[in-house]
């Protein structure tokens, strides 16, 4: 069953003048140096400066507990992030890419089957499902260029057994001939 957006809370709306002072109390909440009560009796000072109502407890602790679960989920995913990082070479992103991007697809499928889905998000959707597509496309290309690249290599490394097999005048060993491609073709000598 789809969930609905709940009615607009006292925070979504203050008008813009006050976004400054939102911005600035969401900041004071990410630093977790002070307690929720004393940033929101500066946050109603701030408003109240401004000639606005103030913001009730339960409100801001609605929306301090939302946005202690974005983060908390920003963080997950950073620290996942950067646990595989070093790990993923360029054909790994292409492959996470496309997978990545099925997942997109699947969601924005699931967004559409949304109630109250306005003109403005089915473009919305379309504009991330037509990214999505192309995000791909860039990965397919990329995995095929880093596929082309690791060939060439390998015919080129082929390429230079035969030739040195060729020349010599007696049969090789297998350690012989890569000793000799190292050294005659890319100039490795061991010590």
């Amino acid at each position: 069953m789809a969930e609905k957006r709940g009615q607009l809370s006292s925070l979504d709306l203050l008008p813009d003048e006050a976004q400054d002072d939102l911005i600035w109390a969401i900041g004071e909440l990410n630093k977790r140096q002070r307690t929720q009560a004393d940033i929101l009796f500066e946050f109603n000072g701030r408003l109240a400066v401004k000639g606005l109502g103030p913001i009730s407890r339960s409100a801001f602790n609605r929306g301090s507990v939302r946005l202690a679960s974005r983060a908390s989920r920003i963080e997950e995913r950073r620290r996942i992030y950067a646990a595989v990082a070093d790990k993923l070479t360029p054909e790994e992103v292409a492959k996470n890419d496309l997978v990545l991007g099925e997942f997109i697809k699947t969601l924005i499928d699931e967004l559409s089957d949304e109630e109250g889905m306005t003109a403005k998000g089915a473009k919305d959707l379309a504009l991330a499902y037509r990214a999505a597509v192309s995000g791909q496309k860039v990965s397919i290309d990329r995995l095929q260029a880093a596929e082309a690249a690791a060939k060439a290599r390998i015919l080129k490394a082929v390429d230079a057994v035969e030739g040195v097999v060729a020349e010599a005048p007696e049969k090789l060993s297998g350690e012989e001939v890569i000793r000799r491609v190292r050294e005659d073709i890319y100039g490795i000598f061991e010590r």
